[in-house]
């Protein structure tokens, strides 16, 4: 990963607490911000552009003989893909960073560039931690039901926040309030630069808030090698059933890693 300046990563904590302490951060899969940032935040996320040549986060990749719209990697595999919306509490979405990396997993969140306005030092925590990072749109919108016009600017908005921020318009692209792309937000994440649109094979229903034990119960019953599992941050069922989901994963000789690396 490339350098970043002293001056930019204190630029990037000085947003974030800011926004922390004004009590502007987003909160749930559901909560959608504006898709512009106000004038003192866009002079911060202009200034943690990378200094150096060479971009600080993977750019998107292509894998040949795969759909457009993946759903899972090999099954074959001892590896599955944890993935989550990127979206809510810092600090949580922290915790969730820290389990994972605790028992040597490795996650891939799609950020909601609303979530990255509010609190741009996510994007280097989630890098810096061997995580996949991605764009799930600017304002986590229905992007399906959308015009051509507004769904682009979905698309292109969270890139642009992805790319000041890292370098990179991120590894994956998922449309925000649907598991999969609709032909047309497909064709504009593909103009974008993302080659494929992630979907998955799990959808642990954390956001319905059933309970640590309910979504740990979830997972555990349909992963299988190979799984894409959709999680979120922002949920404090999720972040108290990750450590079983992680242990159980472990026993049954199933590894947490990134979708890249479970594509790769």
């Amino acid at each position: 990963m490339g350098r970043v300046t002293t001056s930019n990563r204190r630029g990037v904590l000085r947003a974030g607490a800011g926004l922390i302490a004004g009590g502007t951060l987003a909160t749930g899969c559901g909560t959608t911000g504006t898709g512009t940032p106000p004038p003192h935040l866009a002079a911060d996320l202009a200034s943690t552009t990378p200094t150096s040549a060479a971009p600080s986060a993977p750019a998107p990749r292509a894998f040949p003989g795969l759909p457009l719209q993946i759903t899972h990697g090999p099954r074959t595999s001892t590896a599955v893909a944890l993935t989550f919306h990127g979206q809510g509490d810092p600090a949580l979405a922290t915790r969730l960073l820290t389990t994972a990396e605790k028992h040597g997993a490795r996650l891939t969140v799609l950020a909601v560039g609303s979530w990255l306005d509010a609190s741009p030092a996510m994007a280097r925590r989630i890098l810096d931690g061997g995580h996949d990072l991605g764009n799930h749109t600017q304002r986590h919108v229905s992007v399906n039901a959308m015009a051509e016009a507004g769904a682009r600017a979905e698309i292109t908005d969270c890139a642009d926040r992805l790319r000041r921020l890292t370098g990179s318009i991120g590894s994956w692209f998922r449309p925000s309030r649907s598991p999969t792309a609709s032909p047309l937000v497909a064709r504009l994440a593909t103009e974008a630069g993302y080659p494929h649109v992630l979907s998955y094979d799990v959808d642990s229903l954390d956001y319905t808030r059933p309970g640590a034990a309910a979504v740990t119960r979830k997972v555990l019953a349909e992963v299988t090698g190979g799984s894409v599992v959709s999680m979120h941050f922002g949920y404090q069922d999720t972040a108290d059933a990750l450590p079983d989901v992680l242990q159980e994963l472990d026993r049954r000789g199933l590894r947490a890693v990134t979708t890249t690396e479970l594509l790769s």
